[in-house]
């Protein structure tokens, strides 16, 4: 039987994204896909708001994913564009960009790190005891590992296997999407009637100041919302011609179907992210509505915050214990994005009571204070975990600074690209003494004269030193002293090396 420190079921982005962390980490690991390789049939997800972006800057693999995208102010409540243009980030915008792009760029970046995929083959099974998990497989072969994680989808066979709840709430509405070619030009665009919102656009296309600009031909996209709750089966060409017959009154000659689909809005989170040596990330952790866009962005961010610890505690540098801080922090940021998902699907139904309640709102979130707010929740960047009281930056995103070293100028991102935790001294040189973690923590030395501001909450009085986790948050925040950072290293990154 092969062995392996951690199988990743599902080699989609979330799953690639945690694949490339524990590389980083220097974990032996493994992605199971039933796919027979990477390349997507259609594109589901259409991009990356903010912070995942900044996520990948982390990495160094940022340029790689907006070469190939467009930026543009796309997140929205009610009807309203949330513009983040003036946020302090140096990626203040969302990226549109195909998930069919976007898995083709990640699996040529962990290719080099090196990641191995096992392409059509699928976990089917598995069975945890004290050491390890011995996970079945597709082909009727086994393997077995220290942990196992499920990446593997809303309909996740681990979080199922693993006996973990699923509580949420059904769904009461579908919609049909879809990538085909068109007889007849259609009409391009959004349009909302009294069953919903439906689309209609050209999988080629790009944002010139700020408007979407359709090529002039080639594949349809397709978005309608059904007038009642679709059925759990797959759904056809017929379906799909009978949908657009009765919201445009013709199906446009519709054929040649790349892919169909249903989605609906069903919501729902795992109870637990984690039982035993089993954890979950991305859509096999939680489901809701697509609007906003975040549900990428969410796994990516999943796989971030667990990666490290994983990579720590398979190494042995941290307990196990570690990993029960995945749930803590990832949990409550999932919650709050399948709260604004449904509301932002509440304010899309096609009645016109609903419209007096998205007229009312959309003139609130046009104001300052609300914009800044629900575009810090969609975005990512306002996120934050509960590391205890302390300054405003702790267990926030450490902002992305142009620092001045000995060595030169360097950003803040270019310190993460090897996922290593820093001590940032940015006091007199010689400040702090990291020698017993000098194996894990780099020691930063530098210069930074700019203010310093947060997303949503602004300005925040500048620190002495901080302390970078490998996913960019902060975990200890220096104010002229080292009090409590032995314990914050010791804590996030394993006790102290004996002298």
């Amino acid at each position: 039987m092969t062995e392996h420190a951690v199988v990743v079921a599902g080699g989609g982005p979330t799953g690639m994204m945690l694949a490339a962390e524990l590389a980083l980490a220097k974990v032996d690991v493994v992605v199971v896909e039933r796919r027979p390789n990477h390349v997507l049939a259609g594109s589901r997800a259409g991009g990356f708001h903010s912070r995942t972006i900044e996520v990948l800057d982390q990495r160094g693999v940022a340029d790689r994913f907006l070469a190939e995208g467009q930026v543009a102010q796309v997140a929205t409540f009610a009807t309203t564009v949330l513009d983040m243009s003036d946020f302090p980030t140096r990626h203040p915008y969302s990226l549109g960009i195909w998930q069919n792009q976007i898995e083709r760029i990640m699996a040529a970046w962990i290719t080099e790190l090196p990641v191995r995929i096992d392409y059509g083959r699928e976990v089917t099974g598995f069975a945890q005891d004290d050491t390890g998990v011995e996970v079945e497989l597709s082909d009727g072969q086994s393997l077995r590992a220290k942990y196992l994680v499920g990446c593997d989808g809303g309909r996740s066979v681990i979080r199922k296997a693993a006996g973990i709840e699923f509580p949420g709430w059904d769904p009461s509405r579908s919609n049909l999407i879809a990538e085909v070619e068109m007889s007849e030009e259609p009409e391009l665009g959004i349009r909302r009637d009294d069953k919903g919102i439906h689309a209609l656009g050209r999988v080629e296309y790009e944002v010139r100041d700020g408007e979407v600009v359709y090529a002039d031909a080639g594949p349809i996209r397709v978005m309608l919302t059904e007038p009642n709750l679709g059925p759990t089966s797959e759904p056809t060409l017929r379906d799909l011609s009978e949908a657009l017959i009765a919201v445009y009154g013709t199906d446009y000659g519709v054929h040649n179907p790349t892919w169909i689909s249903r989605f609906t809005d069903m919501t729902r989170q795992a109870a637990a992210y984690r039982v035993g040596r089993i954890l979950l990330a991305g859509d096999s952790a939680h489901v809701h509505y697509p609007a906003g866009g975040q549900g990428l962005s969410l796994g990516v961010q999943d796989a971030v915050n667990l990666g490290w610890k994983l990579g720590q505690v398979v190494n042995g540098t941290s307990p196990a214990g570690l990993l029960d801080t995945y749930q803590d922090e990832r949990h409550p940021v999932a919650a709050r994005a399948l709260q604004y998902t449904m509301a932002q699907t509440a304010l899309q139904r096609p009645d016109e009571r609903t419209q007096a309640l998205v007229d009312v709102v959309s003139e609130l979130v046009s104001m300052d204070e609300p914009r800044k707010r629900l575009a810090g929740i969609i975005s990512g960047l306002d996120i934050h975990y509960d590391l205890g009281e302390g300054h405003p930056l702790l267990g926030r995103r450490m902002p992305d600074l142009d620092l001045v070293t000995a060595d030169g100028p360097l950003r803040v991102f270019e310190l993460l690209h090897d996922a290593r935790p820093v001590l940032l001294d940015l006091g007199e040189p010689g400040g702090f003494d990291v020698t017993p973690w000098a194996d894990r923590v780099q020691l930063i030395e530098a210069e930074y004269v700019g203010p310093w501001e947060l997303p949503v909450l602004g300005a925040v009085t500048a620190p002495t030193a901080v302390v970078i986790r490998p996913d960019g948050y902060v975990a200890w925040v220096g104010e002229g002293t080292d009090l409590g950072l032995a314990e914050a290293l010791t804590t996030r990154f394993g006790p102290p090396t004996a002298a």
